[in-house]
């Protein structure tokens, strides 16, 4: 080989091996994106992460599957994607709980095992108001009823949660401040299906969920719906009345958001963000919602970490109000 033919084929290997990295990026995905859901099938995750991921399918061209992470109110599906490797295979379904972890960890004094530097918000998928629910063979039939009892009975009712310093806990925290009432009996559990299992089989007496997870339940009349924690009354249960209009400024919402570890590349996570924001904007995306009982709440991913910020902070000022829980 002569001198040119040596320099022409070295050239060529390198501008081969400097687009390298741009051709793998262009790629993406090529196999299997798995979608890590950090909470029990049943709750609002499970519920609205699966038809997320169908429809995603569809746009990326790869299988998108649903794997089960749940536990510790979250933060076991949480650590496992934090330490999975940033190359936008592995994503996260979460909710509130997300933002919590590293206050829940700082009021026991230990170190964190995740923050929220830990996670790059893709997009929120809903936002979806809580309602504060009892079992239908409870007596009450209205929330000056409940509080009253609450009043009257110190640490008796029994309420369930996702787990504590969880996206259910949270809630209870700001409905207790607001309304003056005692503390409520705690029953945590493995996540929103368990907790809503609990109230169904009256081994709680209330829980604080969402109207996707309990619509089904109430409009069977196996629930009842004493009040909403959002801004307005929902289209779906139109006689629920707010806790602002009944005198309580309280808001509260319990969102689901998917995430990827830190560390991913920029352009894994522009592709995974667009291909997201198409596939929530299908009309089989949105007809699942629609049927769930959903009326919006989706945030693209500049958008979502903007409010994720603010989010947060609610999040510490509940588990501060919680204080220091031995569970």
């Amino acid at each position: 080989m002569d001198r040119r033919s040596f320099l022409i084929g070295t050239t060529a290997s390198a501008a081969a091996l400097a687009a390298g990295p741009a051709f793998a990026q262009a790629t993406f995905p090529s196999r299997t994106i798995t979608i890590l859901n950090a909470f029990p099938p049943g709750g609002a995750n499970d519920l609205v992460t699966r038809p997320l991921a169908a429809a995603l399918e569809q746009i990326v061209k790869q299988p998108v599957v649903v794997e089960t992470k749940a536990g510790a109110a979250g933060q076991v599906g949480a650590q496992t994607a934090a330490s999975a490797k940033p190359d936008g295979y592995t994503l996260l379904s979460h909710n509130n709980g997300i933002s919590g972890y590293a206050e829940v960890d700082k009021l026991f004094g230990r170190p964190p095992k995740t923050t929220r530097a830990d996670f790059i918000p893709l997009a929120r998928l809903i936002a979806d108001p809580v309602l504060l629910i009892v079992n239908d063979q409870q007596p009450y039939k209205t929330l000056k009823d409940f509080i009253d009892d609450a009043k009257k009975r110190p640490n008796t009712i029994v309420y369930s949660s996702g787990g504590l310093y969880g996206a259910t806990h949270l809630p209870v925290a700001l409905f207790e401040k607001a309304t003056a009432v005692p503390k409520l009996r705690h029953l945590p559990t493995a996540g929103g299906g368990p907790a809503i299992t609990a109230v169904l089989g009256n081994n709680a007496q209330a829980s604080t969920q969402t109207i996707t997870a309990t619509l089904q339940h109430i409009k069977a009349g196996k629930l009842r719906a004493l009040a909403s924690f959002g801004a307005t009354r929902s289209k779906v249960l139109p006689d629920v009345p707010t806790l602002k209009e009944l005198g309580y400024n309280v808001e509260y919402y319990l969102w689901v958001g998917i995430f990827v570890p830190k560390g991913t590349p920029t352009q894994i996570v522009s592709t995974l963000s667009s291909a997201i924001d198409k596939a929530a904007n299908t009309d089989q995306f949105k007809s699942t919602l629609t049927n769930l009982g959903l009326e919006g709440g989706y945030l693209n991913a500049k958008d979502f970490a903007k409010f994720w910020d603010a989010d947060a902070k609610r999040a510490d000022e509940a588990v501060t109000a919680i204080g220091r829980v031995e569970g």
